[in-house]
This record gives structure tokens, sequence and C-alpha cells, in this order.
């Protein structure tokens, strides 16, 4: 099974490139399983169901998000309704959508999708590694499921990884969100895991964070309160992993990184 994973949405500039590049990255990477992480793609804050559904539409087929998830409110009852919309399962018991599915590929095969969130310099949610293993004792890896991703948003990479080390060899694919910065750290961990501490951003990197980098700056050498943050609006980089799972057993037989367009050094996995 071929899985791609493209990072965190940051504004119309990241939408637009990865409207724009999606198609053409599963027909020509013969992609199963493409997954999103869309929580900036409003404005840098949020998601709404007409950018969701577009997403979908490029060829999405599960979103994913993190600590922004709430911002746009609009997005509430649209989770509720649509399943291939997921937010961290950490959340408190009761906040609306779910922290997994279960996707059928287009050969029938299945695919468990989770979201979790970290708490390490993050919302004091519930744990998020008592969480997953809770929710994978549901399924058996390369049996119910032939693969299982896991987006991890967090900040601190200790934490991705001790997330990581501890789900070793019962997951497919293990990938951090939220730094907005891709790591060269992509590996596959000795229990057949593959790994990368953060996929980067679809978004401008001439900015910070994917943010204007005039407002963003200025906020660190005044400390006061300045206008709401901006996306920067320029070329986007689209950042993500390629990953290819075992389908006798759903772990991990390669892991490359992905980035087209912008300003990053360009990489394109080998077919």
């Amino acid at each position: 099974m071929r899985i791609l994973f493209l990072g965190d949405v940051v504004g119309r500039s990241g939408r637009d490139a990865v409207n724009a590049a999606l198609p053409r990255l599963r027909r020509d990477l013969r992609i199963d399983l493409a997954i999103v992480n869309g929580e900036n793609a409003s404005h840098g804050f949020g998601l709404a169901p007409d950018m969701a559904q577009a997403l979908f539409e490029a060829g999405a087929d599960v979103i994913t998000l993190g600590n922004h998830s709430w911002d746009r409110r609009e997005i509430i009852p649209y989770i509720s309704e649509n399943p291939r919309l997921i937010r961290p399962l950490n959340f408190p018991p009761g906040t609306p959508g779910a922290g997994s599915v279960v996707f059928e590929v287009a050969d029938g095969r299945r695919v468990m999708v989770l979201n979790a969130m970290g708490r390490l310099f993050m919302d004091a949610l519930d744990c998020p590694f008592r969480g997953t293993a809770m929710e994978l004792s549901k399924y058996r890896l390369g049996g119910t499921v032939a693969a299982i991703v896991v987006d991890f948003h967090a900040e601190a990479t200790s934490e991705k990884m001790s997330f990581a080390h501890s789900f070793d060899g019962q997951v497919s694919f293990v990938v951090g969100t939220h730094t907005h910065v891709p790591t060269a750290d992509h590996q596959i961990l000795p229990g057949g895991t593959a790994y990368q501490s953060d996929a980067g951003m679809c978004g401008d990197y001439d900015s910070v964070i994917g943010m204007a980098k005039e407002g963003a700056a200025a906020r660190f050498w005044r400390k006061m309160p300045g206008e709401r943050l901006a996306p920067a609006d320029g070329e986007a980089t689209v950042c993500g992993t390629f990953v290819e799972i075992d389908d006798a057993t759903g772990l991990a037989k390669r892991i490359e990184l992905l980035r087209i367009g912008g300003r990053l050094s360009q990489v394109m996995p080998s077919d």
C-alpha cells in the first residue's frame, strides 16, 4: 500500500498549492491513501467546511486537525457529519467528531487513520499515549486493518519520538505535525514503524511558520498585543511524506520525503 501524508495546510497559498498538486501526486505516485492535515487552512487558524470539501475533492481521503480544530465554529456540525474529518482523540469525552476513522481504499483494504495531540507545551488534554493504546486495542495490524497511520500533533520532538517508540511495531506510520518545519529524521524504527518528527507545512516558507514575517517578528521585539497574524501569501511549498506499506504485515517498507514548489529544496519520492 502506498500512502501520502501532507503536512499542515496554511492559508490560501497552502490550500491552492495542495488542491492543484494532489491530483497529480495521486496519479504519479500511485497513491492508495492520501491524508492531509488541515487545521491551519482557514487564514492560518482552523478549517472551514467549504475548504475541507475542496481538499476532499482534490483527492484527500482523510483530513486531520490539531490545536486549532475549533477556531472556525462552523466546523462543529460539519465534523459531526463527516467521519473522514477527524480531530485529536484525546479531547475530552463529548467533544464533537472522532479521533480516528477506518477508511476503505479503492481495492477494499481497510486503513485506520488516527489523530492525537501532544501535551508538552500544548493544551492540557487527556493522555494521548493511553488514548491511542485504547484505540489500537480494537484493531489488529495486518489483520482487521491493512495499515494504521497516526498524525501526532505536538510541539516537542521528545514527545513525538517517545510516542513513536511506544507504538513501534503496532502501527504502520507515525508522522508529526504542528511545528511547520520538515525534519530530516525520516526512518523505519526497529519494529517496522515508519517515523518522521514533522512533515512540515504546505505554505509559504518566506514567513514565520507560514505567517507574514513582519507581524510575527514584531511580537518578539515588542511583546505587545498587535494585529492578528495573517498567513504569508507567496508561492507555497507542498511538504509531505510518502510511505510504502508491506501488505502482509502492515509495517513499513520505505519512507521518503516530498517537497515541491516554493522556496525549499525540491524532493520527490522515487517511483
